[in-house]
């Protein structure tokens, strides 16, 4: 185990009467009490994502009497994302996540400052985002942006408390390369390379249980606490799994690994973890139709396939008329090939056109050359052609 750390920051000048108040329940806890709460005062946190995790991290952060924290996210809210977003609110649906996380944060405590990041982050502009943080809290669900708050933090010098979770299941841990105990740890010491791309669903492809946010999210908040007041063993070198279903929490041990090269620079993430491999890149290069297209198709009275290659459930919710669900996974592994038809051309469809795309690459690699795919998906044919139809 780690043990304890020395505090990540220094106390504030003083505590109001006003503040006293508000963090009554804090100070009269040992460990935390005025000291403590004076340090909280004075730390700044970055939350990179105001999302799933995001939202409950930014709402105890707040409420713990963080003083400054900073908000990364250019995305907005949509009505999917109230169903774990709880940072967000029906009046908010189209509105910046940032600016809505700030208006909420607001009503929690109005102490505290909250710094806005609209931006896309990226290699051009994470160092100069990150360096006047304390800590950084990583609770994105995409690998190009975890291993660029990773490096980036790295070069910094600054810890980071990360959290990831997928349907039932959730993880925490803490890095931090240069941790004043010598046992210090990075996100590539636990996963080297990113897995192949379309290996690991997103949460928008695989879905989540709302309330595992909250379970995971309020964790990160706890490793914050500590690691800024400097109570407690932090979970660096330990990372957290819980299991929602069985309700099990296990910790895993994590070590340096000898392998891993030291970080110099920051790079094309995007590239370093391929969001469709080289092979769906390729065959999907003239192989892609429209939704437009696609309706254009049907209207001719064309006699095509249209093969839906997402799961079970997703078609449940919506489907394009006339599609016939064959999973990726069974093309991919050559199990369906044989319920293609060899006498007319195939058109394939996803969610979005991601795994469309990776069973396109198989299907010309298996001779189904005339294949295509709908890029945008079963989201475009909502959006462009039937707005009607529900989107998830």
């Amino acid at each position: 185990m780690a043990g304890s750390l020395p505090p990540l920051v220094e106390p504030a000048a003083e505590l109001t009467k006003e503040e006293v108040a508000r963090y009554s329940r804090h100070l009269i806890i040992p460990d935390v009490g005025v000291d403590g709460q004076k340090r909280l005062k004075n730390a700044k946190v970055l939350v990179v994502g105001a999302g799933g995790l995001g939202s409950p991290a930014l709402l105890y952060l707040a409420a713990a009497g963080v003083g400054t924290l900073g908000v990364v996210d250019f995305d907005v809210v949509d009505e999917s994302n109230l169903q774990r977003q709880v940072i967000h609110g029906q009046s908010d649906v189209g509105k910046p996540k940032a600016v809505s996380a700030k208006e909420s944060i607001a009503e929690i405590n109005p102490f505290v400052n909250v710094v806005l990041h609209q931006e896309h982050l990226d290699s051009s502009n994470a160092l100069e985002i990150f360096r006047d943080y304390d800590l950084i809290l990583d609770g994105t669900d995409n690998f190009a942006t975890r291993y660029l708050v990773n490096d980036a933090a790295v070069l910094l010098g600054k810890p980071y408390v990360w959290g990831s979770i997928f349907r039932f299941e959730g993880q925490v841990s803490v890095f931090w390369e240069d941790a004043p105990n010598g046992q210090g740890l990075n996100y590539r010491d636990l996963y080297p390379e990113p897995p192949p791309p379309g290996m690991v669903p997103s949460c928008a492809e695989g879905g989540v249980l709302g309330v595992l946010c909250a379970s995971i999210g309020s964790i990160m908040v706890t490793e914050a606490i500590k690691l800024l007041t400097g109570i407690g063993e932090p979970l660096l070198g330990r990372l957290m799994v819980y299991d929602a279903l069985e309700m099990s929490y296990r910790t895993i041990k994590i070590r340096k690994d000898p392998e891993t090269k030291p970080i110099e620079g920051l790079i094309d993430y995007e590239a370093f973890c391929g969001v469709v491999s080289d092979a769906a890149q390729s065959a999907a290069v003239g192989s892609t139709i429209t939704p437009v297209e696609l309706k254009e198709k049907f209207d001719r009275g064309e006699d095509f396939a249209l093969i839906d290659v997402r799961e079970p459930h997703e078609y449940e919710i919506v489907s394009i008329p006339g599609a016939v669900l064959i999973p990726k996974d069974r093309i991919l592994s050559g199990e369906a090939l044989a319920e293609l038809p060899q006498d007319k051309p195939i058109v394939l469809h996803c969610k979005s056109g991601v795994r469309s795309a990776e069973a396109l690459a198989a299907l010309h690699k298996a001779g189904f050359a005339d294949a295509v795919h709908v890029g945008g998906g079963v989201l475009g044919w909502a959006k462009q052609v039937d707005p009607s139809l529900p989107t998830y």
